[in-house]
């Protein structure tokens, strides 16, 4: 499990994260919610490690790794995908999975076997030989998780995932990330798309104000006085 507890961040003498605890268990899908300013991105921040917690720690299965930088995270197994595009736009699709592959302690031929089932199962082989710098927003974005995958990671933290992408390809999207789940790997969404949010998530956090001011399953959430009055609006539907 990967646990925050007690998050708190201060920024020129203000609490812009106070007292934040999230958790996050495999094979499970989590959003964090909420309005601008309200402290959503630096909690992320902050579990992904790119920015150390004034107060509280991060745990990962108990260890805790408040402390530790991003690569050690990621040798631990929490991978971090950035909503700025992270491909390498002059090399091909298998080279970008091979940039990553290739910096692994594993032999030629099983280096070899997981880049053809990671194009297989993410279905991007008819992509391999593309110039990344071609990809459609979709297909792009189909490139970075699966790149995310290439260390075979038990979770994964995704900022902004349905950040400009095409409606008529967020629904491919979505389905990404419940694979994602269904292979075992715990996730963590931070986006400003709610609906695209919710409708996948299993449990949901709503930030105001640098504090959780609710959370549980997205039926609870829509039907929330608190979550609407803070964040959804009262006119919100799924």
């Amino acid at each position: 499990m990967l646990q925050a507890e007690g998050l708190v961040k201060v920024y020129s003498g203000k609490r812009v994260v106070d007292n934040v605890s999230i958790g996050i268990e495999r094979q499970n899908i989590v959003g964090l919610l909420g309005p601008n300013g309200a402290g959503k991105t630096t909690t992320f921040y902050m579990i992904v490690g790119l920015t150390r917690p004034y107060e509280g720690k991060v745990f990962l299965d108990g260890q805790d790794i408040t402390h530790d930088p991003m690569y050690l995270r990621a040798r631990k197994g929490i991978n971090y995908l950035a909503q700025e595009p992270s491909v390498f736009r002059k090399l091909t699709v298998e080279q970008n999975l091979l940039a990553i592959l290739e910096t692994l302690d594993i032999p030629a031929r099983e280096r070899k076997l997981r880049l053809e089932k990671l194009l297989t199962e993410l279905d991007i082989a008819h992509l391999a030989k593309q110039k990344a710098g071609l990809l459609s927003g979709g297909e792009r974005r189909r490139l970075e998780i699966t790149r995310a995958l290439v260390t075979e990671p038990r979770f994964i933290l995704l900022d902004e995932p349905f950040a400009g992408i095409d409606p008529l390809v967020l629904n491919d999207i979505q389905q990404i990330i419940r694979q994602l789940k269904d292979r075992g790997l715990g996730i963590l969404i931070s986006d400003h798309n709610v609906r695209e949010t919710l409708s996948v998530c299993d449990t949901a956090y709503i930030i105001s104000g640098g504090k959780i001011v609710e959370h549980g399953p997205p039926e609870k959430i829509v039907q929330s006085e608190i979550a609407r009055c803070v964040y959804l609006g009262e006119d919100f539907c799924m």
